[in-house]
């Protein structure tokens, strides 16, 4: 393989591609990047048997073939090369000569044929979307995504595609996060993705690119962003039938600022370390909510104005879980809906439906 290509589109592609990789891998080939050089292109791939991410690139190629580098080394030499043009050359022996101004290296590569295949896909249904809109959607859910691997389903969130109307769901059973959006597609889908393939879609899509073609295969789903692909598993299971578990209607409706009700538990929270929580304790009555926490280290207590129509309401929430649900809201004003101490918080936008988050309350002490 000999090949001449810009070392701007070099290192962007391998920074991208190098996500996919596994650090410590049982197959050595895993910890490296797969470069292919045929035609006009440069294929780079990253793969770590869950999820793979592929892109080309243009270089001028003098003679074809194909490497496995490792992706932190060749990472970290493209990156710093002096030049903007960068010569990639392979030996039958394997070694990768690569130079860049009067910069020279020469590393061991490995045949490609050590490298895993990735997955097959044929895709069986795909539907186009916006991509500031998926990113937003993802965002917006992603964080009650579980990382607990004993209920594997949900550590991943459920992708519905519906009469025209697309929703993100994830659960991780202390909060849900549901997040819709209306889109032109005729088909009627759901799949779970991880939330791990979910993050790296958020990496990838830039202010350039103007729409994500998702692919779904029968145990794959491809994410095709720019010149980029990532292709990762489906998790297989049976989701949570959340619509069930949504209340469908409130004791009491409270409105309140949003940034305001972030600062207030966002002070309540400063008696809570990572390895402690005591809950927050929320008064919703008279038109003011009155937050306290109370915790090893000591007390705390708020208040802030905001209009309740209902029954008077006292509630215990991880600062955490409450924070994460109103931080990704993205609304100045929220409905908080409530049916006593011991049911979840509803909060949804005051304008609109396109977000619902679900918070499970934490039980109070007397007093």
């Amino acid at each position: 393989m000999k090949i001449n290509v810009l070392r701007t589109d070099l290192a962007n592609a391998v920074s991208v591609v190098s996500r996919a990789v596994s650090s410590k891998a049982a197959i050595p080939a895993l910890e490296g990047i797969l470069i292919k050089a045929y035609g006009s292109k440069l294929n780079i791939s990253g793969y770590d048997l869950e999820i793979g991410i592929n892109t080309n690139i243009d270089a001028t190629i003098s003679q074809q073939g194909e490497i496995v580098v490792s992706a932190k080394l060749f990472s970290e030499i493209v990156r710093k090369l002096p030049e903007e043009v960068v010569c990639i050359e392979t030996d039958d022996r394997m070694i990768t000569y690569i130079t860049s101004g009067h910069a020279e290296y020469q590393i061991v590569g490995m045949n490609s044929a050590e490298y895993p295949d990735l997955p097959a896909f044929e895709e069986t249904e795909g539907f186009e979307i916006n991509a500031e809109i998926l990113k937003e959607m993802i965002r917006q859910t992603v964080y009650a995504v579980s990382d607990n691997d004993s209920k594997p389903i949900y550590t991943g969130s459920l992708f519905e595609l519906d009469n025209k109307v697309f929703k993100i769901i994830a659960i991780d059973g202390y909060r849900m996060a549901i997040r819709q959006e209306n889109i032109e597609s005729d088909i009627n889908t759901s799949f779970v993705v991880p939330g791990k393939t979910q993050q790296e879609v958020l990496k990838i899509i830039g202010a350039e690119d103007e729409n994500v073609y998702i692919s779904v295969g029968t145990r794959n789903i491809m994410f095709k962003i720019g010149e980029y692909s990532i292709i990762s598993r489906l998790i297989e299971g049976t989701f949570l039938d959340y619509n069930s578990t949504i209340p469908k209607s409130s004791k009491t409706v409270v409105t309140a600022n949003t940034r305001l009700l972030i600062n207030a538990v966002d002070r309540m929270a400063l008696l809570n370390g990572d390895k402690l929580q005591s809950p927050v304790r929320c008064i919703f009555v008279s038109n003011e909510i009155h937050l306290s926490c109370t915790s090893t280290i000591g007390k705390a207590n708020d208040v802030i104005q905001a209009p309740v129509n209902g029954d008077e309401v006292e509630i215990g929430f991880n600062n955490r879980y409450l924070l994460e649900a109103l931080r990704n809201i993205d609304a100045d004003e929220v409905n908080i809906h409530l049916n006593g101490g011991l049911s979840p918080m509803i909060i949804k936008p005051v304008q609109g439906d396109s977000f619902i988050s679900l918070v499970v309350p934490m039980r109070l002490a007397n007093g």
